[in-house]
């Protein structure tokens, strides 16, 4: 992995340009950049992969604040409540996304802008290459770990969670999930968020301009260990947040780590992988569970893992009727054909035993009883 200021000095160098905007994204990247180097045990495939990766958020950076001198109105762009989920991750939240995503009246972050937000889409005339872009690169993932294409359904065109957006901030949960970097870690666990979401927003302006607003879609498991940042930046934002056992959680995700580790490094370790996902959507449920009981309970609504799969469109529905937004006919013909066709190439998800990732059931449902009992209320309707 190339030092920090080498990746600086190669990204300026392959775009031509020189401004990356505020520094907040240099502290969480030289930190990243030196777990990397130092813990990670990247195979050579892995090295490749993921320097390439840094480039290419540092060359949307620099292309993002291109955008933005040569049109400052831009920043004029308004994004009004958007709806957010989180909750803890395996709980259903990815087929929610593709669920809403389907309301043609409202606005998902798509896979592929996501991936490239430059130059904004509404600059693009005819269809976009990075549509194609984005299916090829969905489609070289899901071979290279089919694990991981059977746990997480993904297509170009369908909603991604913000991970992209937060890494051009380079403080994302997904460099986690990439490779073994306990230092950073342990940094992003207790960093300031603030200005990830800031520059979240920048893009989301940018990504918006030159079209017809309409409410944003967001969804992302990690705004749950950083809601007070979250909240800052978008204060008029509405939360649906989706619940499931934990202990079932906490073995889902390890196993997803594991799927996608695996692909850049061939010493992983599962029961490292248990023990940072139990120590982070830990304190992630404690800092939600203040957040709501600080007189913000009536900014979410909750849906459960269980009812959502019995009936995902009787789900919707209701949060649409707590919007005070209407399910209209192409909406929900929209939705009923996606879980269809997904529910049809679905295949059966079987994890690991939890020994495997050093996971004692019983032990860690402690750490989540408040959350627990919470959540049964919270979902009884």
């Amino acid at each position: 992995m190339a030092p920090y200021d080498e990746l600086l000095d190669t990204a300026r160098t392959e775009t031509g340009l020189d401004e990356f905007g505020d520094d907040s994204f240099r502290e969480g990247l030289e930190i990243l950049v030196r777990s990397l180097r130092a813990e990670a045990r990247l195979n050579d495939a892995g090295r490749t992969a993921i320097r390439r990766n840094l480039l290419g958020l540092l060359g949307q950076r620099l292309q993002i604040e291109a955008w933005y001198r040569r049109h400052p109105e831009i920043d004029d762009e308004e994004i009004v409540a958007p709806l957010i989920g989180l909750g803890l991750p395996r709980t259903g939240s990815t087929a929610l996304s593709f669920l809403l995503a389907e309301d043609p009246q409202a606005r998902s972050l798509r896979t592929w802008e996501a991936a490239r937000p430059c130059p904004p889409p509404s600059t693009v005339q005819g269809p976009d290459p990075r549509v194609e872009m984005g299916r090829a690169t969905v489609e070289e993932r899901t071979k290279t770990s089919p694990r991981r294409g059977a746990l997480v359904p993904a297509s170009a065109d369908g909603p991604t969670e913000c991970q992209s957006l937060m890494a051009l901030d380079f403080k994302a949960h997904l460099f986690q999930a990439y490779a073994h970097v306990p230092s950073y870690s342990r940094w992003l666990l207790n960093a300031d968020l603030t200005t990830t979401y800031r520059y979240e927003l920048r893009v989301l302006k940018l990504l918006q301009w030159g079209y017809p607003a309409r409410p944003w879609r967001l969804k992302c498991p990690s705004h749950l260990l950083f809601l007070d940042h979250l909240d800052e930046v978008f204060p008029d934002a509405r939360f649906v947040m989706t619940h499931r056992d934990p202990a079932e959680v906490m073995v889902s995700v390890a196993d997803l780590y594991g799927a996608v580790s695996r692909s850049f490094s061939d010493d992983v370790d599962p029961r490292y992988l248990g023990e940072l996902n139990i120590a982070h959507w830990s304190v992630g449920m404690e800092r939600a569970l203040s957040f709501r009981a600080g007189g913000r309970d009536d900014r979410f609504y909750d849906i459960d893992f269980r009812t959502m799969h019995r009936d995902p469109v009787g789900e919707v529905r209701g949060l649409y009727a707590w919007l005070g937004e209407p399910v209209t006919e192409a909406f929900q013909n929209g939705m009923q054909r996606w879980w269809k066709q997904n529910s049809e190439k679905r295949e059966p998800n079987t994890h690991p035993e939890p020994a495997t990732f050093g996971i004692d059931v019983d032990g860690i449902r402690p750490l989540f009883a408040d959350y627990t009992t919470h959540m049964r209320r919270w979902t009884a309707r």
